[in-house]
C-alpha cells in the first residue's frame, strides 16, 4: 500500500513529467497517473496540486473547448521544464545509487547488467555475460590470442 506522503511525491513527480511530454487537462493527467501508479488519484489531489504548480509559476492554464466542453489544459512553463528535469535527474541519482551495487559487468562488451544475463565457466573462473552471444565472443577472442 502507498502512503499518503509517497503518493503526493509520486503524483507530484509523474505529473511533470507527464506535462513534459505536452498540454493535458485534469482528467487526462489522473487517468495518465493511474496506469503509471496503479492507484487513479482523485480531483482533491491532483486539482489542488496543478493549483500550487500554477501559482509556483511551474504550469500555464488555459481554458480550451474540448468536444462541448471547455476544459483547463496545462502546460509546463519554462520553469515548470527545469523543475521537472531537475526531479527526473535526483530521481535518477536514487535509483542508481540503489542498484549500482548489485549490478556486474559483462566480461566481454563491459555493459551492466541488473538481471538475467548468462553465467558460464571458463578456464576455470565463472564470468558474467550480458547474454550468449557476448560469451562466445569472449571465447573466440581468447581462442585467438593463444
Amino acid at each position: 500500500m502507498v502512503e499518503k506522503t509517497q503518493f503526493t511525491s509520486l503524483t507530484k513527480f509523474y505529473t511533470l513529467q507527464l506535462l513534459k511530454d505536452g498540454p493535458m487537462h485534469g482528467y487526462e493527467i489522473m487517468e495518465e497517473l493511474g496506469k503509471k501508479i496503479g492507484k487513479k488519484p482523485s480531483p482533491g489531489q491532483i486539482y489542488p496540486l496543478l493549483k500550487n504548480f500554477k501559482r509556483s509559476g511551474l504550469v500555464r492554464q488555459k481554458v480550451m473547448m474540448v468536444g462541448e466542453r471547455g476544459k483547463k489544459v496545462y502546460t509546463l512553463t519554462k520553469d515548470g521544464e527545469t523543475a521537472a528535469t531537475r526531479m527526473m535527474n535526483s530521481f535518477s541519482d536514487i535509483v542508481s545509487a540503489i542498484l549500482e551495487p548489485r549490478l556486474t559487468k559483462c566480461a566481454h562488451c563491459g555493459c551492466k547488467v541488473y538481471e538475467g544475463g548468462h553465467r558460464e565457466q571458463i578456464e576455470g573462473k565463472t564470468l558474467m555475460f550480458c547474454c550468449v552471444h557476448c560469451a562466445h565472443s569472449y571465447k573466440r577472442h581468447l581462442a585467438t590470442r593463444r
